[in-house]
């Protein structure tokens, strides 16, 4: 059944929008796009089957439309667009043909995004490839979109990122012993994504020693913690014993734990 739009007038709370009427009667309203495209104006014929397609096109219109103002906070990889619309309740079909005019028009482009998202990580998190491409897989990225990304992260870089964290470590830690300070700096860089064999290779170039005057002064910090801790539970042979054990596994050289004990013996007596 044809009929004739007698009417066309912009919405007030949205001025992209327009409300179209078929025989004096209120029908429908859609974007401004959409008007332009089926060059809809007053006195023109249309019937059922073009409404049909002027309801579909002016859905993906919408769609598009809440995609784009998604995107324009920051860039977004497809499968995000997808979710957000999803639970926004557009059909499927509609979400699919927003997504390919998006691509098209280059609003979204999952190789652009997760380049961004692997200089954005490097750079401001310091993560390596391992935790970078669990950032990816969140994303929805491609399997093989990842794998080439994450081929342009050098090992060379990923050393040099890592050998920054390690030394930063070393600065903020300097009282720890370079048994406790190798292993925090292992875990951390496991933790950010990094391979054993980056973790190695770090190691090789950071200097961990401490010279006479450290050592003296990290047993007496932590060892007093450790005495005082015990002590209170512990005395003579067993207080020593477990002392002993406790600055041993903090990585203390025997001499040192040694002299620590017998420092602390005299102090007591």
């Amino acid at each position: 059944m044809s009929r004739v739009i007698t009417k066309i007038s912009r919405q007030k709370r949205n001025q992209e929008r327009y409300n179209i009427y078929l025989n004096e009667e209120y029908a429908f309203s859609i974007d401004e796009a959409i008007l332009i495209q089926y060059s809809l104006t007053k006195g023109k014929t249309i019937d059922d089957l073009t409404v049909d397609e002027i309801a579909f096109d002016d859905e993906i219109q919408r769609s598009f439309n809440r995609a784009l103002s998604f995107l324009s906070f920051k860039m977004r990889s497809e499968h995000e667009v997808h979710q957000k619309l999803k639970d926004l309740e557009f059909g499927e079909a509609v979400i699919q043909e927003a997504l390919q005019k998006l691509k098209k028009l280059g609003f979204l482009n999952d190789e652009s995004y997760s380049k961004a998202l692997l200089e954005t990580k490097k750079k401001t998190a310091k993560k390596g490839p391992r935790a970078i491409q669990k950032d990816l897989e969140k994303k929805g990225i491609d399997q093989k979109l990842q794998q080439q990304v994450l081929h342009s992260f050098s090992e060379e870089e990923q050393l040099e990122i890592a050998l920054q964290l390690a030394e930063k470590a070393i600065r903020n830690e300097h009282r720890k012993t370079p048994s406790q300070m190798k292993q925090k700096i292992q875990e951390m860089l496991i933790r950010k994504g990094y391979s054993f064999t980056i973790v190695e290779q770090v190691f090789e170039q950071i200097e961990l020693s401490k010279d006479e005057d450290e050592w003296t002064e990290m047993i007496s910090q932590q060892g007093d913690k450790v005495w005082n801790k015990y002590a209170s539970k512990y005395s003579d042979y067993e207080l020593k014993l477990r002392v002993k054990q406790a600055l041993y596994q903090k990585g203390f050289p025997i001499e040192k734990i040694e002299m620590f004990i017998e420092q602390k013996e005299q102090d007591d007596g």
